[in-house]
């Protein structure tokens, strides 16, 4: 995955878009808040859904009680 490695930690662009999602975002304010260009943004976000790190509401996106964890570690 491209928002994991493989020793199980966080990419440095898993890690920006994640921290960008501790509050509820659009994808758009995601890429701003973490730096990440939106392509990459949507890709990631992608990843980061299937591995149960993030999740949408609609149009809004956010962390996970995992993905803190992950995170915060």
């Amino acid at each position: 995955m491209a928002c994991i490695n493989p020793d199980g930690t966080l990419t440095r662009p898993g890690r920006s878009i994640l921290e960008a999602m501790r509050q509820p975002a659009p994808l758009n304010q995601v890429s701003t808040g973490s730096g990440v260009p939106l392509y990459r943004v949507r890709s990631v976000i992608r990843e980061l859904l299937v591995a149960e790190l993030a999740y949408a509401d609609g149009e809004l996106y956010q962390v996970t009680e995992k993905g803190i964890e992950k995170l915060d570690s």
